[in-house]
């Protein structure tokens, strides 16, 4: 069983070099082997030392770097389940806040959504207090949102795509709406799409939120289903996310991912990306940009 080390920086903006790589190498005692995943972007070092010491040696330095890494085993890397979040994880706004600029409230409503993402507040009764704010809203607006705030992350379609060609299931569990989720889930080629339903009246948003509510709970329960149905083994998921109500899955997947991500969030994931788009998701798994699918 090899160890693995893995750089990766934002393919936008390449950092990584051999005289990076060589620095890392040169603290670690037996390197078997350095594979360059994306040049610039993202590279492989194998090595035999043990696995806990490594993190704990090289995890302070590799923290102040310009570019994310990731410790695994080469065993347990590729993944046969992800689950997601949405509004900020897969696409790059908050679908709610956006809602309440046409209405006037981003400010308020962006504070709310602030503080549920940090686990300030209870997300199901913020959410609750939020979508009552909308009450009156015309139904147009949702697609107006979509289609004029609603930007996909880098990497997200080669993310998904890549995925599915390997055989994975991808499942999209959002704390927003299935409005959105539906055809961002269309977009970027997710199996399964999950979100909260607006209830809308007249053509017009109702201030309500149609039960069941999904929320942290609904995201783990998805892991869980999806795994048991395809009888996988827990290292061969993944989950990511960004904020307090995706701890839950992000704790449990066997590889938990916080994606540019909240303190809340970081700290119960296995692995943080602050710097690297989408496709680290696909690096970490041993995907190289000859592999990825766009299409």
């Amino acid at each position: 069983m090899k160890n693995l080390l893995t750089l990766m920086s934002n393919p936008a903006n390449p950092l990584l070099t051999d005289d990076i790589v060589s620095r890392y190498v040169a603290r670690l005692d037996d390197v078997t082997g350095i594979s360059w995943l994306s040049e610039g972007v993202a590279v492989d070092i194998y090595f035999e030392d043990d696995l806990a010491e490594a993190k704990e040696s090289l995890r302070p330095d590799l923290s102040a770097e310009d570019f994310d890494f990731a410790f695994q085993q080469t065993d347990q890397r590729r993944k046969k389940l992800l689950v997601a979040d949405m509004d900020s994880t897969i696409i790059q706004c908050e679908c709610i806040d956006e809602l309440a600029d046409f209405a006037g409230l981003k400010a308020e409503i962006s504070a709310m959504t602030e503080a549920a993402m940090q686990g300030h507040v209870d997300f199901e009764q913020t959410l609750r207090d939020r979508v009552a704010l909308l009450k009156g809203m015309d139904e147009a607006i949702l697609q107006q949102v979509y289609a004029e705030r609603v930007h996909l992350m880098p990497g997200a379609v080669a993310l998904i795509k890549t995925m599915n060609a390997g055989g994975a299931n991808t499942v999209l569990v959002s704390g927003g709406f299935t409005f959105f989720t539906s055809r961002v889930a269309a977009v970027t080629g997710f199996q399964v799409n999950r979100a909260n339903t607006l209830d809308i009246k007249d053509g017009k948003l109702t201030g309500l939120v149609l039960p069941p509510i999904v929320d942290s709970k609904t995201k783990l329960e998805s892991l869980l289903e999806f795994q048991k149905k395809a009888k996988l083994s827990r290292h061969e998921t993944m989950a990511v996310g960004d904020g307090a109500n995706d701890i839950l899955m992000i704790a449990e997947a066997g590889l938990g991912v916080a994606y540019h991500a909240k303190p809340a969030a970081e700290k119960a994931a296995d692995i943080i990306i602050a710097q690297a788009d989408l496709t680290a998701l696909l690096y970490l798994q041993g995907y190289s940009d000859q592999d990825f699918v766009t299409e």
